[in-house]
């Protein structure tokens, strides 16, 4: 498989593929496919793994596109202002992302939802607690929120981020939730808690989660008065 990433800040990513490779993503990814190739819909590994990716934030069911010529082409595309960012797994590295992050991926590449075992970063979490862990051999695309920002963190080197900007890390990368400390900081300040990421491992950060950009649309949008009616 080989792909190319075009559209600047509302990207697609056009994969080429030879007969008999195959595409899997979420439903509603896909902008266009050539004429060589077959579409089929399942849960990719059963109804209880269909369920846990839907509890992540995707869908209940995968699409699956294999090419039955040669130089068969598929585009999927993101569905808000941001980045597609490609990472290949290699069968030993595996990598933690958030709740929206998958697009798509080759067959090979197992997507599966990611809990962590703390009742605090369960309770607290928000956005940063029901995450999506991929792994296996091959490309993974994932979908960011704006710019995406590469952090490699040392061990024991710690970095505090608001929750919704955590795209994605590695495997050995710990993460937890930080209160944050002071009254003053609380009512006025970023909120409650930081998602905490401690190393060794890699960090993305998205710099505007699709959350953020919302609330700064809506008071931009006409409200609908009764004489509309």
């Amino acid at each position: 498989m080989e792909y190319e990433i075009q559209g600047g800040s509302f990207p697609i990513v056009i994969c080429t593929l030879q007969r008999g490779e195959t595409m899997k993503n979420e439903t509603g990814a896909m902008a266009f496919m050539t004429s060589g190739m077959k579409m089929e819909t399942n849960t990719g590994g059963g109804l209880l793994k269909g369920i846990g990716r839907a509890l992540s934030g995707d869908t209940l069911f995968l699409n699956f596109f294999t090419a039955e010529q040669d130089n068969q082409k598929i585009g999927f595309s993101a569905c808000t202002p941001g980045k597609i960012m490609p990472i290949r797994l290699n069968g030993s590295n595996t990598i933690i992302g958030q709740k929206n992050a998958f697009l798509a991926a080759e067959e090979s590449v197992d997507v599966d939802i990611y809990f962590k075992n703390k009742l605090g970063t369960g309770i607290f979490g928000g956005e940063g607690f029901i995450l999506q862990k991929f792994s296996g051999e091959g490309i993974v695309f994932l979908e960011i929120d704006g710019e995406v920002i590469e952090k490699d963190l040392q061990p024991g080197e710690t970095l505090l981020l608001d929750p919704g900007h955590v795209a994605a890390m590695e495997e050995s990368v710990d993460f937890d939730i930080e209160r944050v400390k002071g009254a003053k900081n609380i009512l006025f300040g970023e909120g409650l808690y930081f998602s905490k990421l401690t190393g060794p491992g890699r960090v993305w950060i998205q710099t505007m989660p699709i959350s953020k950009l919302a609330e700064a649309i809506i008071p931009f949008i006409p409200k609908q008065s009764s004489s509309d009616w």
